[in-house]
């Protein structure tokens, strides 16, 4: 059994409680997918029922031929060109989507899910689970990136769409777009990736085993049962958040930004108060972060990034994974990315090179950091841009072709 219902959306929640639930009722259209179509996941389980949620802009037209699906990044979801239900703040990405922008929904038909183990709609360790009635908590089955895109990939075929003409994603995103392309290669007309790699460094598993472990060192953690108690882990979660804020900018931006400025004084207090203004954001980075985010997600999160090898199945060999590929890449990389540097981009271009797909390739000098790619930075608008209005020319050759 597959169903799709639509919730109408909500204001912000004022209870921890009511942001728990956004996980059983999301301000979306949800995807559920029954016991008699369970979702094999990489760990053994086989999930069932499930759900995703996700947004639609744009009108799908008659051969289905328009549609894109965005990938969001980590700490991302379904809101990519729509108010935030929880937050009031404007869509993530609304510097690429959007009338007039190059994912325009008067030309295309997009999608953008929460990804499976999110907390904002789709199934995760802060849904119910069916068989014992209580939320999943630590109980919920780790999952990995290709869990997340099988789950997508059902929910694309629910809405009758056989072949994507493009998948986009940016950081997690990006991993994303790169296991839809080899897993799914002819479903794929063309995918744009975007400050992503093709497997996760040992550094970056490191930053992340230390916002785990903020998380689970806060006394409120309660072993992922901070929900049976009606607290919430937030001092944790958001250390964790302001430790990954900061592998997300580059020290010009920090320096651009902030420098070595005191926060509203000339003088330092001799305490530990947040004398500095770098201070003050990273401090507001991680308790906004904690009002629209679950804890255990961004653990589980965390971990399926970690796991991420597209070559992992293919003897280690990346070339291997794009062997013979139909689809169209462009892939993208920030000069000032230190958690997804340029190198990681170019062995994606090799490897896709090796293995004869056609693919573009541009490293866009900015010192934004990794954010850049969800900040307003011309060249990358006018590169996606570009990028699209090809593929489109070449997707309606390729159909008038058939």
């Amino acid at each position: 059994m597959v169903s799709v219902k639509a919730f109408k959306p909500g204001g912000k929640p004022e209870q921890d409680e009511d942001r728990v639930r956004e996980a059983d009722h999301p301000s979306s259209q949800v995807a559920v997918f029954g016991t008699d179509q369970p979702l094999k996941l990489d760990c053994g389980v086989d999930l069932a029922p499930f759900q995703i949620a996700y947004q639609t802009y744009g009108t799908l037209n008659a051969d289905k031929s328009n549609a894109i699906l965005i990938c969001h990044a980590l700490t991302g979801d379904q809101h990519v060109a729509n108010v935030h239900p929880v937050t009031g703040k404007p869509g993530w990405w609304q510097t690429l989507v959007g009338p007039g922008r190059p994912i325009d929904p008067e030309r295309y038909f997009i999608i953008c899910s929460n990804v499976l183990g999110g907390c904002m709609g789709s199934t995760g360790p802060s849904s119910t689970n069916p068989v014992t009635g209580k939320l999943w908590g630590l109980d919920f089955p780790v999952i990995t990136i290709p869990d997340m895109v099988r789950a997508q990939a059902m929910l694309v075929e629910r809405l009758g769409i056989e072949k994507l003409f493009c998948v986009v994603g940016g950081s997690m995103g990006g991993m994303q777009v790169l296991q839809w392309s080899v897993a799914f290669p002819e479903r794929v007309f063309s995918a744009l990736a975007v400050a992503c790699a093709p497997r996760h460094s040992a550094q970056n598993i490191a930053f992340h085993e230390l916002g785990r472990q903020a998380v689970m060192a806060d006394p409120d953690w309660l072993h992922g049962r901070y929900y049976d108690e009606g607290v919430r882990p937030h001092r944790g979660l958001a250390v964790a958040r302001m430790a990954a804020h900061i592998t997300y900018l580059s020290d010009a931006a920090l320096h651009r930004k902030f420098g070595r400025r005191m926060q509203d004084r000339d003088l330092p207090t001799f305490s530990f108060d947040a004398d500095f203004q770098v201070e003050s954001y990273l401090r507001y980075q991680g308790s906004s972060f904690v009002d629209r985010f679950d804890a255990n997600s961004y653990l589980y999160l965390t971990r399926a990034m970690d796991y991420f090898d597209i070559a992992a199945d293919h003897e280690g060999v990346l070339a291997r994974a794009f062997r013979g590929t139909k689809t169209r890449f462009c892939v993208v990389s920030f000069t000032s990315d230190w958690l997804f540097p340029t190198s990681e981009s170019r062995s994606i271009v090799h490897a896709l090179n090796a293995g004869g797909a056609r693919v573009s390739f541009a490293e866009i000098e900015t010192d934004k950091g990794h954010d850049a790619f969800l900040l307003d930075v011309p060249e990358f608008i006018d590169i996606a841009r570009a990028f699209l209005q090809a593929a489109d020319k070449a997707n309606g050759l390729a159909r008038k072709e058939r």
